[in-house]
């Protein structure tokens, strides 16, 4: 598929902004001890980043001015699902973000912060399935896709939200730096078994591409076109085997190997000042996720290139 770079900011920056909703809602709700000054920016830059995403994924519309009209088909369609779901997301965490200013109220605090966490995964699940539910499309149907979503979310949001809160001077634990390296660690394997599965070549017949049954024998007479086309363009993007490797690398290196070097002193040394390693982490797994997420739309192949 050809990466549209307004979804693959979308789905980086909406996933760190509901990521850093959900890790905020999450402590908050557990009673564990955040500075309310770096919980309401949390809850301030997720939601500026959450607007901004979802601003960013009308410019891949062919009429931008009607995306207002996915809001009915939620029955149906996960887009729609999406839309409901991060429109509805706010209200918990415009709450939140009341309830922690004024500084009272802890119980209520506490379920609103549940209702935040909810809404952040059930927001990220719906985008996640956009993608997982497209049966022409076999690499979006991996079962790791949705999960992958949900990781690099919690991933990137947590490293961010860990780098706020010891630029902002409050005290970082090192079980936060090993919690990290740990997701790091964990990440590698999970994307290395998702590359894995979708170079082999693709399990269907050239029948597939026209919705016939597997035993149906299709024979091309001639070619479709005489030249390109959208769907060649779109659909049929290929990205050579070399450059797949050396992003794939790139990738792993952003997403996992710099964090794990960088989260290494601040787990190791109480007294050190975590923040430049924790900055440097949670902006290399930023960087990363760019790179992952363009490769998930670049190496996805639609079954039509089967008939072409």
């Amino acid at each position: 598929m050809h990466p549209a770079f307004s979804v693959i900011f979308f789905t980086v920056m909406s996933g760190l902004g509901y990521g850093l909703w959900g890790l905020v809602g999450w402590r908050v709700m557990l009673g564990h001890d955040t500075p309310r000054g770096v919980a309401l920016a949390a809850l301030g830059i997720g939601a500026v980043l959450v607007t901004v995403g979802l601003c960013s994924s009308l410019l891949h519309l062919g009429q931008p001015q009607r995306a207002w009209r996915a809001f009915s088909q939620w029955r149906t369609s996960w887009l729609s699902r999406e839309g409901v779901c991060a429109v509805l997301s706010f209200a918990p965490a415009l709450i939140l973000a009341w309830l922690l200013w004024r500084g009272d109220a802890p119980v209520a605090a506490r379920w609103v912060a549940l209702a935040v966490v909810v809404m952040a995964i059930a927001t990220t699940v719906c985008t996640a399935m956009i993608y997982a539910s497209l049966k022409p499309i076999p690499a979006w149907r991996h079962p790791s896709v949705p999960w992958a979503y949900l990781f690099l979310a919690g991933y990137t949001g947590g490293l961010a939200l860990a780098a706020m809160r010891a630029l902002a001077g409050g005290h970082m634990d090192n079980d936060v730096a090993m919690l990290g390296i740990v997701a790091a660690v964990l990440l590698w394997p999970l994307k290395r078994g998702y590359w894995r599965d979708i170079d082999k070549p693709l399990p269907l017949p050239r029948a597939a591409a026209l919705g016939l049954p597997r035993d149906r024998s299709v024979h091309v007479f001639e070619r479709p076109h005489t030249e390109a086309n959208y769907l060649t363009k779109e659909m049929g993007y290929v990205l050579a085997r070399r450059h797949a490797t050396k992003l794939r690398t790139l990738a792993i290196f952003l997403l996992c190997i710099v964090p794990i070097v960088a989260l290494m002193p601040a787990w190791l040394f109480v007294h050190l000042d975590v923040a430049p390693f924790l900055s440097v982490a949670a902006l290399s797994a930023l960087l990363g996720a760019f790179v992952e997420r363009w490769l998930f739309f670049a190496e996805a192949r639609h079954l039509v290139t089967l008939y072409y």
